[in-house]
């Protein structure tokens, strides 16, 4: 399991069936899986809408600027990504509810401090 230090949000590094409701679309994000993919240099991780079924990736960037220390290899942004999975979701939902795609990204402009 990851090590998030002291970087958990308030539900830890996991949280269980979390729903986000946008204006008029639910997406939950009860699937923990995530992935590293290489050539996007991003994490990818799913929501479901009812059956439909999204993939969105978060890339590096986005994830260093929420977990500043976070170290740039594959093992660095997926705990980065696993400590920050709260927050990564509810900007998942806000991208979400933009429009109808198969698949979303979510790059650093997207978590603005």
């Amino acid at each position: 399991m990851s090590r998030c230090g002291s970087r958990k949000g308030r539900h830890g590094a996991w949280f269980t069936g979390e729903r986000l409701i946008g204006t008029n679309l639910m997406i939950e994000f009860p699937n923990h899986s995530r992935s590293y993919d290489q050539t996007r240099r991003a994490v990818r991780f799913w929501g479901h809408d009812s059956a439909l079924e999204a993939t969105f990736f978060i890339d590096a960037s986005a994830l260093r600027r929420i977990q500043p220390d976070a170290r740039s290899d594959e093992p660095g942004l997926l705990n980065a990504f696993d400590c920050n999975r709260d927050l990564i979701c509810a900007a998942a939902a806000k991208v979400y509810v933009r429009g109808g795609r198969g698949s979303y990204d979510l790059v650093a402009a997207d978590f603005r401090k």
